[in-house]
């Protein structure tokens, strides 16, 4: 039998893909569900293509990633200016990812996959954080695949974060203005030394990169499809 892994030329695995999750409010509305129940069917996704087995034509992403070659996975979970939805609406995205992630922690170490995040992240709640920071510290040592949640992050924020810094060690002398170029600019973004996606996808049909890695998506390819995240596969 013919898989879908044996119709792929893996001479063209893309290395680090990144996706933007969009869809999960218009996927409830569709169903006449609250916004809150979209997001939790969308964490679900962004879980399931993280952790399940390749199995026949039962595909989950992150997963099948791994055993593909790519090495980094990042999602756009929560941008900064998603901060000014309704509180509820936040606080309810905010237990979400607290309770996935404390679900999700042993399966990321028992599938050998790296857990990282980029982003504001002395905005989160103090409960989010601490869950977020034992993830990644229990998950370091991992080698199989690095997943990357952009959380409370935009590429704005970052790229002026990444400014003062430079600036910073212009002004104590630890760099020369003249030393200033592409590289000095990356190894000062939250993404330093992981590589630039290959590969973009974007979820609900929008069109714009909605302030998402803006620096890093220069020469990537980008694909858009009209699938809401819930229903993406």
């Amino acid at each position: 039998m013919i898989t879908l892994k044996d119709k792929i030329d893996m001479t063209r695995i893309p290395q680090h893909i990144a996706i933007i999750m969009d869809g999960n409010g218009r996927w409830a509305k569709q169903r006449n569900l609250a916004r809150t129940e979209g997001h939790k069917e969308g964490a679900e996704r962004a879980f399931d293509i993280a952790n399940r087995i390749f199995n026949h034509w039962n595909i989950p992403y992150i997963e099948t990633s791994v055993k593909l070659g790519v090495k980094y996975l990042t999602l756009y979970t929560f941008s900064t200016e998603n901060w000014n939805r309704p509180k509820e609406e936040v606080d309810g995205l905010m237990e979400l990812l607290v309770d996935n992630i404390i679900k999700e922690t042993p399966t990321f170490h028992k599938n050998n996959i790296r857990f990282m995040t980029i982003g504001d992240n002395s905005l989160l709640p103090e409960k989010a954080l601490i869950k977020l920071e034992n993830c990644i510290a229990e998950t370091a040592s991992n080698t199989g695949m690095t997943l990357i949640l952009a959380l409370s992050y935009s590429s704005r924020w970052e790229i002026t974060e990444a400014a003062r810094r430079i600036a910073t060690k212009v002004q104590s002398g630890e760099l020369m203005l003249d030393d200033i170029d592409d590289k000095i600019v990356a190894d000062n973004l939250t993404t330093a030394n992981i590589p630039d996606p290959e590969l973009l996808i974007r979820t609900s049909g929008e069109l714009r990169l909605s302030n998402y890695l803006l620096w890093q998506l220069a020469y990537t390819e980008l694909y858009f499809t009209d699938t809401l995240w819930p229903d993406f596969r």
